[in-house]
C-alpha cells in the first residue's frame, strides 16, 4: 500500500466509512481511483467501469448495513470498489490470478458477496429471489441490485422486472454509463428530476406521506388518492416511464458521481419500504482522463507488460468473413454485444447493413440467425464459449431440429486464465456432442479456420467452429503428415525409433502436449501426437488409420469437461475396433470447475498439464 493513501489505508470494513463527511468522502473517492489505476494497470482487469462507480459504491456501504443488507453486482466487473471497501484491498496484487482475488463477485470469497456472477443480466432475478425470501421469512433487511444499462439489452432483466411485487425491500440501481435508456423528455423533466434528487424535496415528501397516512380511517386511502392524482398530472405533463408503468417507485435520473445525491436517493429508497428503481448516470472512467476519453479501450485492460497474440483466431475469422462477404451478399454477421472481442468490428464497418449487434442476448442472436437462415441468408454468429451456454435451447430447438445452415464460431474455447470459472470455455464440446446432426471443428491453423468457415457456409447444416483466444497452434512443419481433419507426427520420432506412446488432443492444450513430448524425448520415450480438427461427428476410421499396429498406450488430452468430451466419445465408439483392443487408454480432461490454486497454472490444477501427460506414460498411470 502507498503511504499517501491517508483515508484508504484506514478503511478495513464498511463501518469505517459511515461517519465520513462530504469532504472526507470526496478525498477517499480520489484515493480509490488512484488505487484502481495503479493495481488494475499492474494486474489487468476492468478499469473504466469501476472508476465510474466509486461514489455509488461508497454510498451503498454508508447507507446499508452490509453484509446483513445485500449488494448484488450484475456481472461483477463493477465490484472492485466494493471489494476494496469490504476488507480485500490488500489482495489486489493477486487480482485475476489463479488462487487470487477474483475479477467478479464470489460467494466463497467474502461474506459481503451474497451472490456470484460473471455473466450479464442476472442481478435483478437473483435480488428478487433474496427479497422474496426475506418477505416470506419475515426479515426486514434490504437487497440492492446494481446493473449497467448494457444489461438491459438482455431479456432476462425484463423477465425479472415483470415479476417484481411492489412491497418488497428491493432496490434496483440502474447505472447508465454508455447508452441512453430514458426518453429525452426536455428541460422540464430534467428540472423535475433535479428537484426529486434533493434532500429538501425528499424530506418534504416523507413528512407529507407520514402526516396523511396517520389521519384516522381515511389517511391511507387519502394518500393513495393524492399519489394517483400527482402521477396523473405528471404523466399528462411529460409522460410516465417504463419502470413506473411496471409498478416500481422510480427515482432519477440523477448524477451518479455526486456522492451526496446518491446517498440521499438510497436513503429515500430504503425509507419507502417498497420496490424501488434508482436511475443514475455515471461517467465511465471518471477521474482518469485516458479512460474518460476512451472508455472502451479501458473497459478491460491487460496486465502490464503482457503482449497480445497478434493476429489471433478472432481476427482471422473477421478477415476471412469480409473476403467471403465481398463475393456473397447473403452472408451476414451477428454478435451479442461482442463485436470487438469476436473480430467483427471491421466487418461492421465494411457491411453495416449486414451486421447486427443484438445486445447481451445470445438466445435471440441464435434464433434470429435461424430465421435469417430459413429466409435464405447465410448467418455467422460468433459467441464466446461460456456465453454460448445461454443459448443451448436455441441451438437445439431452433437450429438443429430444423437443420438450418447457421455457422457459429465459438470464441474463447479454453480455460479462462484471468476471468476464472464463470468464463471457462470448457462445456461446448460436451453439450454439442448430445445434439445429432451438428458439425464441430477445432482448427489448429488459420488455414484450417478458413476451410471450415467456407465449408460451413456451403454445407447447408448447423456448423460450429471452436478456437482459443490465441494465434495459430502449430506450423505445417511441426506436423508433416496430414489426413482429413487430423494431423500427426506419430510414425517416427527424430531419431527414427518406434513410438512408445501417443497423445491425442485438439485446441489450445496442444501446447502442453508438445511440451510433454519434448520432455519425454529427453527421457528416451518416443511420443507421437495426433491433433484432431473435426470433433463432431468423429472420423473414427480416419483416426484409427493413423494409429500404429503395435498397441502402444494413448493419452487423450482435453481442455474440456470430461463427461461428454471427445476423449470419452472416441473411446466409446472405437474401443471394440481391432486397433484399440488391448491398448492402454486414458483420458486427461477436466472434472471440476475451478478458479485455480495459488502457485499453480490452471492446467496443473485441472490435471491436464504437460507433467500430467508425462506421469501418465512414465508412472504406468494408464487405465482402460
Amino acid at each position: 500500500m502507498k503511504k499517501n493513501y491517508f483515508y484508504l489505508n484506514r478503511i478495513h470494513r464498511p463501518e469505517d466509512i459511515k461517519n465520513l463527511d462530504s469532504k472526507e468522502t470526496a478525498a477517499l473517492a480520489a484515493e480509490i481511483r488512484d488505487f484502481l489505476v495503479e493495481k488494475v494497470g499492474l494486474c489487468g482487469g476492468h478499469l473504466a467501469s469501476n472508476l465510474g462507480v466509486v461514489e455509488l459504491s461508497i454510498a451503498l456501504h454508508k447507507v446499508f448495513d452490509t453484509p446483513r443488507d445485500r449488494i448484488i453486482w450484475d456481472v461483477g466487473h463493477q465490484a472492485y470498489v466494493h471489494k476494496i471497501l469490504t476488507g480485500r484491498k490488500d489482495a489486489f496484487d493477486t487480482l485475476r490470478t489463479p488462487g487470487g482475488l477474483s475479477g467478479f463477485t464470489k460467494r466463497f470469497e467474502s461474506e459481503y458477496d451474497p451472490y456470484g456472477a460473471g455473466h450479464s443480466s442476472t442481478s435483478i432475478s437473483a435480488a428478487l429471489g433474496f427479497a422474496q425470501a426475506d418477505a416470506l421469512l419475515g426479515r426486514d433487511n434490504y437487497t440492492v441490485a446494481v446493473l449497467g444499462d448494457g444489461a438491459f439489452t438482455g431479456g432476462l432483466v425484463h423477465e425479472a422486472l415483470n415479476n417484481i411485487r411492489k412491497n418488497l425491500h428491493l432496490i434496483i440501481v440502474l447505472n447508465e454509463n454508455e447508452m441512453s435508456i430514458s426518453k429525452n423528455i426536455g428541460v422540464f423533466s430534467r428540472h423535475i428530476a433535479k428537484i426529486r434528487a434533493t434532500r429538501g424535496y425528499l424530506k418534504t415528501k416523507t413528512f407529507t406521506r407520514t402526516a396523511i397516512t396517520r389521519i384516522p380511517l381515511v389517511g391511507k386511502p387519502l394518500f393513495r388518492a393524492v399519489r394517483k392524482t400527482k402521477k396523473s398530472i405528471k404523466n399528462a405533463l411529460y409522460g410516465s416511464n417504463y419502470f413506473e408503468d411496471l409498478g416500481l417507485y422510480y427515482l432519477g435520473p440523477a448524477d451518479g458521481n455526486n456522492a451526496e445525491v446518491v446517498e440521499t436517493l438510497l436513503r429515500e429508497a430504503a425509507a419507502s419500504k417498497q420496490s424501488v428503481l434508482i436511475h443514475l448516470k455515471t461517467t465511465k472512467g471518471k477521474g482518469y482522463r485516458p479512460a474518460e476519453e476512451n472508455p472502451n479501450l479501458y473497459h478491460a485492460v491487460p496486465p502490464r507488460g503482457e503482449a497480445k497474440s497478434s493476429p489471433n483466431f478472432s481476427q482471422a475469422l473477421g478477415k476471412e468473413l469480409i473476403r467471403l462477404a465481398e463475393k456473397d451478399r447473403r452472408i451476414v454477421a451477428i454478435t451479442a454485444a461482442m463485436a470487438d472481442g469476436c473480430g467483427l468490428t471491421p466487418f461492421a464497418k465494411r457491411f453495416p447493413s449486414r451486421f447486427f449487434d443484438v445486445g447481451i442476448a445470445e438466445e435471440h442472436a441464435l434464433i434470429f440467425a435461424a430465421g435469417l437462415a430459413a429466409g435464405g441468408m447465410k448467418p455467422v454468429v460468433p459467441i464466446y464459449s461460456s456465453f454460448l451456454q445461454r443459448g443451448y435451447d436455441s441451438i437445439l430447438h431452433d437450429i438443429a431440429l430444423q437443420n438450418l445452415p447457421v455457422v457459429v464460431p465459438i470464441d474463447r474455447a479454453a480455460l479462462a486464465w484471468r476471468d476464472g470459472a464463470t468464463h471457462h470455455g470448457i462445456f461446448d464440446v460436451s453439450f454439442l456432442s448430445g445434439i445429432p446432426g451438428v458439425t464441430l471443428y477445432a482448427p489448429a491453423t488459420f488455414a484450417s479456420l478458413k476451410t471450415f468457415l467456407n465449408d460451413g457456409l456451403k454445407g447447408g447444416a448447423p456448423t460450429f467452429i471452436r478456437y482459443p483466444n490465441s494465434g495459430e497452434l502449430l506450423k505445417s512443419s511441426d506436423f508433416p503428415i496430414r489426413q482429413r481433419f487430423a494431423l500427426s507426427t506419430f510414425s517416427q520420432n527424430s531419431e527414427g525409433l518406434a513410438l512408445d506412446g501417443i497423445v491425442m488432443t485438439y485446441g489450445g492444450i496442444l501446447r502442453e502436449a508438445m511440451t510433454a513430448r519434448a520432455y519425454l524425448a529427453q527421457k528416451g520415450f518416443a511420443c507421437g501426437i495426433i491433433v484432431l480438427e473435426k470433433l463432431l461427428p468423429l472420423e473414427i476410421d480416419a483416426i484409427l488409420s493413423l494409429l500404429p499396429d503395435a498397441p502402444v498406450p494413448i493419452v487423450f488430452l482435453e481442455e474440456g469437461i470430461r463427461s461428454g468430451g471427445v476423449g470419452v466419445n472416441f473411446y466409446d465408439a472405437a474401443r471394440n475396433r481391432e486397433k484399440m483392443k488391448n491398448r492402454p487408454y486414458r483420458v486427461l480432461a477436466i472434472n471440476a470447475l475451478t478458479d485455480g490454486r495459488k502457485g499453480e497454472t490452471l492446467t496443473e490444477t485441472c490435471g491436464i498439464a504437460a507433467n500430467d501427460v508425462v506421469n501418465a506414460f512414465l508412472n504406468n498411470a494408464l487405465l482402460n
